[in-house]
């Protein structure tokens, strides 16, 4: 090769600037190599453009499905939004009407309550309406909180007849105490073990002409295992966040209503801290008398629901499983829990609502993250892409433009 082939060798070195040029791949693999290094970097070229070209679909295809999914979520939410919307116009409409309903239904209670006069909780209901709110400063009375009957409330008299009959007459107007030194003022003993009736509730219903009449039963809501799981976030009647049942093939069993522990209304002053511990009466006494027992629309649903059926269930039709499997009919007791309030009486599954609704505002919060984290992604994929995309580019046409010069040089060479 002669002298002014090194020239022109040089020459391709250098831009019009001086400067060397940005990209000397083509030039060295001319120099080194044969066609096939040139096919060879041509084809690691190609494959790196390619696969940036997929990085790309790979973040374009991800955030269709997350706007899919934002779009979703949007929808779901303005749907539950619109519904708590007509529970609560519907709630507040019917509210003068549910409230009388409410009172007479409480009267109704106190009424069949008291036809059980010479019962521990007719006298306690007696004292307390002859005393009123002195009532409680009684030391005899301080320590009681109220009959089973009176502390709570449900929406429905249907279902109020049979969480009633399924507590059975006895729990229903069994007296509810604080501590074990309330129990014992109930009932005191002489030294041979016998009843004194002179003092506690057996002096007191004599005191007006009631002798208290058989055994009574007192609930003592510190010695009871409350309720160790969670609470439903934001519900006013602090509902158990208990698991909902599943059937064998994982499926929720049809006509499932709830659990009867949560269909109980609680006034907001045994709402919180009953107990010492700080544990309200859903948790203490509710919980401990119905668990975990289930309600269904039909008999039918029910005995569908056994496989998942644990602490007994009850159908709004009057069928009723116990906790050890028996079966029994429908049958009715006089004294039920009073009907709600209006102000209360919304659907079971409102506060259920609410808390779903938390969480996809929750999940929309985290889709609009991801969502903008691969657009960061998508943004620097593409611009990679560019970039290696014009080397790519530049590679082919100095490739090209180099073996011509070459092959021009050669021919004046053989001249």
């Amino acid at each position: 090769m002669s002298i002014n082939d090194d020239k022109m060798k040089e020459s391709l070195m250098f831009n019009q600037g001086g400067q060397s040029e940005s990209y000397p791949f083509a030039r060295d693999t001319m120099q080194n190599g044969t066609a096939e290094a040139v096919v060879y970097n041509s084809k690691k070229l190609e494959d790196a453009v390619h696969q940036m070209g997929v990085k790309i679909k790979h973040h374009e295809e991800n955030i269709k499905f997350l706007k899919a999914q934002k779009n979703g979520l949007d929808n779901s939410i303005l749907d539950m939004q619109v519904a708590l919307g007509n529970y609560e116009a519907a709630s507040k409409s019917g509210s003068e009407n549910e409230e009388l309903s409410h009172l007479q239904s409480e009267e109704e209670t106190i009424e069949h309550m008291l036809k059980h006069g010479k019962s521990a909780a007719g006298i306690w209901y007696q004292l307390k309406s002859q005393y009123g709110t002195q009532a409680s400063h009684l030391p005899l009375m301080k320590d009681v909180l109220g009959i089973v009957a009176m502390l709570g409330k449900v929406d429905d008299d249907n279902l109020s007849r049979l969480l009633s009959d399924y507590l059975g007459l006895e729990t229903m107007l069994a007296i509810v105490c604080k501590t074990y030194d309330g129990v014992k003022a109930l009932e005191t003993y002489d030294k041979e073990g016998h009843i004194n009736k002179t003092s506690g509730l057996h002096g007191l219903g004599a005191s007006i002409g009631r002798p208290l009449d058989g055994r009574f039963l007192v609930i003592c809501l510190e010695k009871l295992r409350p309720y160790a799981g969670e609470i439903i976030a934001d519900d006013p009647q602090r509902r158990l966040n208990i698991l909902k049942p599943r059937l064998p093939n994982g499926e929720s069993p049809p006509g499932f209503l709830g659990f009867a522990v949560n269909m109980v209304n609680i006034d907001s002053v045994n709402l919180y801290c009953a107990t010492s511990a700080g544990y309200g009466l859903r948790e203490t006494l509710f919980y401990n008398l119905f668990s975990r027992l289930h309600v269904y629309k039909t008999r039918e649903d029910m005995l569908q629901a056994l496989p998942c059926i644990r602490d007994g269930a009850i159908s709004l039709d009057g069928g009723k499983i116990n906790h050890i499997g028996v079966f029994s009919g429908k049958s009715e007791i006089d004294v039920k829990f009073p009907k709600s309030s209006g102000r209360s009486n919304l659907p079971q599954n409102y506060f259920e609502i609410k808390r779903e609704m938390k969480e996809m505002k929750w999940k929309k919060e985290r889709t609009v993250e991801d969502m903008q984290r691969e657009q960061a992604l998508l943004d620097h994929a593409r611009f990679n892409f560019d970039i290696k995309k014009q080397e790519y580019l530049k590679f082919l046409a100095q490739s090209s433009s180099y073996a011509t010069q070459l092959q021009a040089g050669g021919e004046r060479l053989t001249r």
